[in-house]
């Protein structure tokens, strides 16, 4: 193995490392957190990029005569749409009159305690 396939596959090993890290912060942060304004923001940030760094090992794995234009136009599709997808569910959310969270006392919007 010569030094340069060497320093792809170590390239590839930590984008990918990076990627499930953060799409297991996002999994956490939609578990763990208390409403759906955080846990959108906390699977969209994470998973955009995790994602985006998945696919990007998949480019440099393949190489530029590969499949690795797709991985570039699946990173800007992903870019492009998640923002765009959660930007129309917390609109949706304000509409229907989703409460926020209020953190002095642990309750929603509307009084009731969080479970």
């Amino acid at each position: 193995m010569t030094s340069l396939a060497f320093a792809l596959r170590l390239v590839e090993i930590v984008l990918v490392t990076i990627g499930c890290f953060f799409l297991t912060v996002g999994t956490i942060g939609l578990i763990r957190l208390p409403d759906v304004y955080n846990r959108l923001h906390a699977t969209t940030k994470s998973t955009t990029l995790g994602a985006a760094s998945i696919f990007l090992a998949g480019a440099v794995h393949f190489g530029p005569f590969g499949p690795d234009i797709p991985s570039l136009v699946g990173i800007v599709f992903l870019f492009i749409t998640a923002p765009t997808g959660a930007h129309m569910i917390s609109r949706s959310a304000r509409k229907m009159d989703v409460p926020f969270f209020d953190v002095e006392d642990g309750k929603n919007g509307k009084g009731e305690r969080e479970r």
